[in-house]
């Protein structure tokens, strides 16, 4: 059955230091809220409503552009995370099946805990996500009964024999929609905080006589997120897992340590990546391709055989056909380098497209902005661009066809034909040193 997921996005995070709202720094190059919307969207889902208050504008607007189907509602008011959900209530209002809460500042909630959080749904009214913590701090903890979970207590309100549980409150709870919105209805502030806690709902539904259990996960899962260390150690741990499972799966990475993933990275088996590489987000890297040190790859498409770098740039829109080759300090923008082309040394290769076995010489520019609008090159099948060639978008290279070294070429090619666009060699004899003489017998006279 499908389920519906609120995910509460409204925290401030005054201790980020930062103008920007908490849940847009940036976790393997997407934002908090990307991280727990995505673990979202692994489910069948019902509806996805995100809750969003500080910054709720910017926040709302990267929900929608993640995901246009998302429902955004606001707490204008921080009364606690039973008000926050409460907030959800007209978006599920009509569906039925379950509701799963998520936090966007907790980003690394797994889709197989949520499925053991639904299967747990068949033995209780409430199930609550909760962990063994080695240092329970100022958690809320779990009040057990053998299997039953009797109550949660907040650290502020918990008594020092509840303080010393180890079972820690992880937030994640997950119940029948109309349950859930009829419990947190009736959640009261009668604590220290006087704030609304959706962990009331535990105490709420075992008051009717109603189950309510507990799912384990592992302490690193329910990570929260409220300090810049807090984001950097986030950070740390989202690449050596990364990092992990690409190994795990057929990747080869020469420094695994100096390597760096996106949330959303896709390596194929037996690919190659050199040390010191960086992976932005949206890329793809087919099976047996190989990304060499030091180069930068974001929004492109290596596909199978090719062969990137060193120090290369794959910019979004990149797209390396099957044993394309792309060399040292080249970058490629919104273009398509078909099988076996060549563009292997200091050049730069936007809004354009690179027929096969074409070879584009050192140095080459497709010349593609003219101040106000991008302008796109056509280079055919088999074509040589003679190192140092300027081609002035928007132009066609036919197939077979040649520029001459140094060349600034504004027309089109013809197919097999040969393009020379710079201006006649003129050599003067003796003038370089005639004109040297000059400029230091200037100098000196200048100086006296």
């Amino acid at each position: 059955m499908a389920v519906s997921i609120i995910i509460l996005a409204a925290g401030q995070g005054t201790r980020m230091n930062s103008e920007r709202p908490k849940v847009l720094h940036a976790l393997g190059g997407a934002p908090l809220l990307a991280h727990a919307m995505r673990t979202a969207e692994l489910e069948a889902l019902e509806r996805l409503v995100v809750v969003v208050g500080h910054g709720g504008a910017e926040v709302g607007a990267a929900a929608r552009d993640l995901n246009p189907d998302v429902a955004v509602v606001e707490q204008s008011e921080q009364l606690g995370t039973a008000h926050a959900v409460l907030q959800a209530a007209p978006a599920l209002k009509g569906v039925k099946g379950d509701a799963i809460v998520l936090y966007a500042d907790t980003p690394f909630i797994s889709s197989d805990t949520i499925a053991a959080m639904r299967r747990a749904r068949d033995r209780h009214a409430v199930v609550v996500l909760g962990f063994q913590a080695a240092d329970p701090a100022r958690y809320g903890r779990l009040v057990t009964d053998g299997e039953t979970l009797e109550r949660i207590v907040e650290f502020k309100d918990a008594t020092e024999e509840e303080r010393a549980i180890t079972l820690c409150n992880s937030g994640v709870v997950c119940a029948d929609a109309a349950l859930l919105m009829d419990l947190v209805g009736s959640v009261g502030n009668d604590n220290a905080a006087g704030e609304y806690y959706l962990t009331d709902i535990v105490s709420l539904a075992r008051a009717r006589g109603l189950s309510a259990g507990v799912v384990l996960c592992d302490e690193a899962e329910t990570l929260g997120i409220n300090t810049r260390a807090e984001l950097a150690a986030a950070e740390a741990g989202f690449q050596a897992r990364a990092r992990a499972e690409a190994l795990e799966n057929g990747v080869t990475l020469i420094a695994p340590e100096t390597i760096f993933f996106a949330y959303d990275t896709v390596v194929g088996r037996d690919a190659i990546v050199g040390p010191n590489v960086v992976f932005g987000p949206g890329v793809t890297v087919e099976s047996g391709a190989e990304i060499r040190a030091f180069c930068h790859l974001e929004g492109c498409h290596v596909s199978q055989g090719a062969m990137v770098g060193p120090f290369a740039r794959l910019r979004p829109g990149a797209e390396l056909a099957e044993g394309a080759r792309v060399g040292n300090f080249v970058e490629i923008k919104d273009a398509l380098v078909d099988a076996g082309a060549k563009v292997n040394h200091l050049s730069y290769v936007g809004n354009a497209h690179v027929g096969e076995r074409a070879n584009v010489g050192a140095g080459t520019v497709t010349v593609n902005y003219d101040g106000v609008n991008k302008h796109r090159t056509e280079i055919g099948a088999g074509a040589f661009v003679g190192s140092g060639t300027m081609l002035v978008a928007p132009l066609r290279v036919g197939a077979g066809a040649m520029t001459a070294s140094g060349s600034v070429i504004t027309s089109d090619v013809p197919a097999d034909a040969l393009a020379v666009g710079r201006a006649r060699q003129v050599v003067k004899e003796g003038f370089a040193r005639r004109f040297f003489e000059k400029l230091r017998a200037a100098r000196r006279d200048k100086e006296v």
